[in-house]
């Protein structure tokens, strides 16, 4: 393994020095094991490592679109490409970060430039780097600038020389789909607080100008984004920054919002795009609800996925149905995977598998709920484990036959008034977020105290690290010291009954304290 330890970041060295990468098997064992080893050991068997081997990159792949792949899960550290190969190792700041991006491609496939990628733990521990390589190092500071919200180094600012302006000018390329300003808007918001939009089309092209409130948060967003597809196969992002430094947005409608101006007018006559929205859900014979892939959770699902920077490669997926394993079988229940699940979609079925109860099938109301809910919750952390998510090949849940006691593992939620989604219009369609450590409860009762609430939610062992109610106090944002922390939150106090039959709901936020 000495080959390795003194390669230059992103230098190919001579070839005997590289030669450890030529066996067939490279793919499998990163060349640390005899063929007869390699053959035996598989993909899923490779022990977590901080350093993740990438395979099968298209031959114009530029280091910037290889650390985009790592910037959502973490701080990136290293990158070691081996041009002639199609090969790159990626080293990211924690294990768990490598783990986290590792899950998440495990479903859904990463591409750079529409070509798939593979990526899957190294037996490297790190990545030696050398100090002579300043272009690499160069890129990478100002990565982990860009990552921190703080200022670039002094010798990282020539390359963000262009990178001043908090406004991006996005071009949609293959717009094969209408791309709406909520959608950028989720997609974008990843990265940043996005301020304005104003969309409109030139030279036949749909165009965007959006304002995020830092530089610092185009930066990243342009560093992630550019180049990646909304939808699969197409609906490509273009992005460069604008000579504007800000956007003079007049109207609130379809075209154009300011997000810290609500009270504009619409103009022209045109609806809000929240109750246009509203009108479009409500009728049946509607673009979105002709297109699969423009229906609400589904254009959520790209959204999550896009700012994700991959393309949705499960989107035309059939099933509604999924397995869900490594659960923790000694606190699981019917119920707590319905809570949870029905964060990202109207959960019909659960189903704790009698002979494995560690693992459980659970029916979303369609294929694009199941793919959103698995693209959310596949990796995270549940009664302290990490669970997997995947696609079933089973169509429904099979009730259990009349008479048969199969000790409440499989529940019928079809009537549930607990549905998120059911309502059209309704405003749950525009609030579907990642796991997050910070909260957004709603439904709150007048007399309820913010320190009735911080009792509330560290009564399940959790750390209360911050709290704010909204104006009117029905509504209030808590944030846990983690996102497993937040999670078991949820599950918990979902529906809970805080007197007088009020209910407590709540629901992930993308907002901090």
């Amino acid at each position: 393994m000495d080959g390795i330890s003194d390669v230059a970041v992103g230098v190919k060295r001579g070839s005997d020095e590289l030669s450890m990468y030529s066996s067939p098997n490279f793919g499998m064992t990163d060349g640390s094991s005899s063929c007869s080893e390699s053959k035996k050991l598989k993909v899923g068997e490779a022990l977590p490592s901080r350093v993740l081997h990438i395979r099968k990159l298209p031959n114009e792949a530029s280091e910037t679109e290889i650390i985009a792949l790592g910037l959502p899960f973490g701080k990136v550290t290293n990158i070691l490409t081996l041009k002639g190969k199609n090969q790159a190792f990626l080293e990211m700041g924690t294990e768990d970060a490598a783990i986290t991006m590792v899950n998440y491609y495990t479903t859904v496939n990463p591409h750079i430039r529409n070509v798939p990628v593979f990526i899957q733990y190294s037996n490297h521990k790190e990545l030696k780097t050398d100090a002579g390589n300043q272009r690499t190092q160069a890129m990478l500071q100002a990565v982990s600038a860009v990552q921190s919200g703080g200022s670039p180094a002094s010798d990282v600012q020539e390359i963000l020389a262009t990178a001043s302006s908090p406004v991006l000018r996005i071009i949609i390329d293959n717009m094969y789909y209408p791309v709406t300003l909520d959608v950028l808007q989720q997609i974008f918001s990843k990265f940043g607080t996005v301020m304005k939009i104003i969309t409109f089309t030139k030279n036949n092209q749909f165009q965007a100008l959006l304002q995020f409130s830092e530089p610092v948060n185009a930066q990243q967003a342009k560093l992630a984004l550019d180049g990646q597809n909304i939808y699969n196969a197409c609906c490509t992002l273009r992005i460069d920054f604008s000579k504007l430094v800000n956007l003079n947005v007049k109207y609130n409608n379809d075209k154009s919002r300011d997000y810290t101006r609500p009270e504009l007018p619409a103009g022209d006559g045109q609806p809000t795009m929240d109750a246009a929205v509203a009108v479009a859900l409500s009728k049946d014979n509607s673009l979105l609800g002709k297109i699969p892939a423009l229906n609400p959770l589904s254009a959520a699902a790209v959204a999550a996925a896009a700012a994700g920077r991959v393309a949705l490669a499960g989107q035309t997926a059939s099933s509604g149905v999924l397995l869900v394993s490594n659960l923790n079988e000694e606190m699981v229940t019917p119920q707590s995977l319905f809570t949870l699940f029905g964060v990202y979609g109207d959960v019909q079925r659960v189903k704790i598998l009698y002979n494995k109860k560690d693992s459980a099938l659970i029916q979303m109301s369609d294929a694009n709920q199941a793919q959103l809910a698995m693209s959310h919750l596949n990796g995270q952390k549940m009664y302290g484990k990490i669970i997997r998510a995947t696609l079933s090949k089973h169509q429904t849940v099979a009730l259990p036959r009349d008479g048969l006691d199969d000790q409440g593992l499989t529940k019928d939620y079809a009537n549930s008034p607990l549905h998120r989604f059911k309502k059209p219009g309704s405003k749950n369609f525009q609030n579907i977020f990642p796991p997050s450590a910070t909260l957004h409860l709603s439904n709150i009762p007048q007399d309820v105290t913010e320190d009735d609430l911080r009792l509330l939610f560290s009564n399940g062992g959790g750390t209360v690290k911050a709290f704010k109610f909204f104006q009117d106090r029905k509504m209030a944002l808590i944030q846990m010291s983690t996102v497993e922390e937040s999670v078991q939150g949820l599950i918990d106090l979902h529906n809970y009954n805080m007197g007088c039959n009020q209910h407590l709901r709540v629901s992930f936020s993308k907002s901090t304290i």
